[in-house]
């Protein structure tokens, strides 16, 4: 399509307002820090009394929070590590920078997420870790998958990129495995000025870790050194320093630190976006209820529902099409003709030619490679829309199901006009 689309994907995915900007102002005019102050913890705080953990630590983004999350692994030469292949690549990106092996564990058809089914057969005495992300904001079943990950001692993370707001079982994501990570991104739920990420989990080790890795203090293994013989010079009050850069001697380093301080700016608009988020994800849900209406019409689609007690965030709306080859490509191609643009999230990881280059090929995960090269669709769905814009993706998806029934009754007729005409040879034999 040409221009502007009526009903575009989300460059946004939260709406910042008035409350926002006041807030900024306040905290521009009041001269306080704007990088590690009291707005930062205000704000870790309350997120971490929303996902249920003791702890909830902010870093600069989504990605760095996944990669600091794999560093607390402690992962070693030699371990395994299984992965989803529908998600961004940014869930497994960190392990590529590692020695391990990385097995990718095909998706439920429902959901899009790990198949717990197929998880228990890729578990061995080697698995060291399972990372799963919760498609869409559909929670993973994580009863069954961290049922499975205690009885072996294997560490979960949850990729909570599109999930917050959901709940599962009357729970958080971030509070079902191990460790949650979480996206603000300018797409995301909720956004802190465009990027920002926390980290949720209740160990007191990993939290003095990366406090002192985003903090660009090195994370490494210290013990009281202080019957070294070192001649150590006096530290004056006004020295940085205490005095524990002379007692305690470090036996490793497992990883230098870095900058990842979260701005005072964005943890304030963050503290206020909290606010918002349950009439954001409900605007979300009822423009979900409003297509899935649109999509129980036509028997070729559909759009799983989570079971009861799941409860779906709707980052992203999925619906699927079946039918013949270019079933899909109609609908989409209807779509677009009609203003409504139209994403597929994600291209399944194992396929990418960094993963091939590690042993990865096609046959891998066939649910996520059949689903996503000749069924899934991905549609807006997010609070920026305006009520005339839903009632435009609703009627151009109808339209557009229609275009694709006629591919599908197009190619029946084929078939049946193929099976129905007699050969050459029984008109010559019938004519004798």
């Amino acid at each position: 399509m040409h221009g502007a689309y009526k009903v575009p994907y989300a460059s946004r995915g939260s709406i910042l307002g008035a409350t926002e900007a006041t807030a900024l102002g306040q905290l521009l005019e009041s001269g306080e820090s704007l990088s590690m102050g009291t707005w930062r913890e205000r704000f870790e705080r309350r997120f971490s009394e929303y996902a249920g953990t003791r702890y909830a630590l902010s870093v600069t983004s989504g990605t760095v929070a996944l990669e600091l999350a794999v560093h607390l692994l402690d992962l070693a030469p030699g371990d395994e590590v299984v992965v989803t292949p529908q998600t961004f690549q940014a869930t497994v990106q960190p392990l590529l920078d590692r020695q391990v092996r990385v097995r990718f564990c095909d998706i439920d058809r429902e959901s899009l997420n790990m198949d717990p089914a197929v998880l228990k057969g890729l578990i061995n005495d080697r698995t060291r870790a399972i990372l799963l992300v919760h498609y869409g904001g559909w929670p993973a079943e994580m009863d069954e998958i961290v049922t499975m990950a205690r009885e072996r001692g294997i560490l979960v993370v949850e990729d909570c990129a599109h999930a917050l707001g959901a709940r599962y079982d009357g729970r958080r994501p971030g509070s079902l495995g191990d460790i949650g990570c979480f996206s603000f991104h300018s797409s995301k739920n909720i956004t802190t000025l465009g990027e920002g990420g926390m980290l949720t989990f209740d160990r007191d080790d990993w939290a003095e870790r990366i406090d002192r890795l985003r903090s660009n203090e090195v994370d490494g293994v210290f013990v009281d050194g202080s019957a070294s013989p070192l001649d150590a010079p006096e530290l004056l009050p006004w020295m940085k320093y205490s005095s524990s850069v002379y007692r305690d001697a470090c036996l490793g380093v497992r990883r230098s630190g870095t900058n990842a301080t979260l701005s005072e700016a964005a943890c304030v608009v963050g503290l206020h976006q909290l606010d918002r988020l349950e009439s954001l994800v409900e605007r979300r849900r009822a423009i979900a209820a409003r297509l899935n209406a649109v999509v129980d019409r036509h028997p070729h689609a559909r759009a799983g529902r989570p079971r009861p007690g799941v409860h779906h965030a709707q980052h992203l709306y999925t619906c699927f099409v079946s039918g013949p080859r270019g079933t899909r490509e109609a609908l989409v191609r209807g779509l677009d003709a009609r203003g409504v643009e139209v994403q597929l999230r994600y291209f399944p990881l194992h396929l990418l030619p960094e993963w091939r280059s590690r042993g990865h090929e096609p046959g891998e995960c066939p649910v996520a490679e059949e689903l996503w090269f000749t069924e899934h669709v991905n549609l807006p769905c997010h609070p920026g829309l305006s009520d005339e814009q839903v009632d435009h993706l609703a009627d151009a998806l109808d339209a557009a199901l229609e275009d694709a029934r006629a591919v599908i009754e197009n190619a029946e007729s084929r078939t049946e006009s193929r099976t129905t005409v007699p050969s050459m040879k029984e008109t010559s034999h019938a004519a004798h």
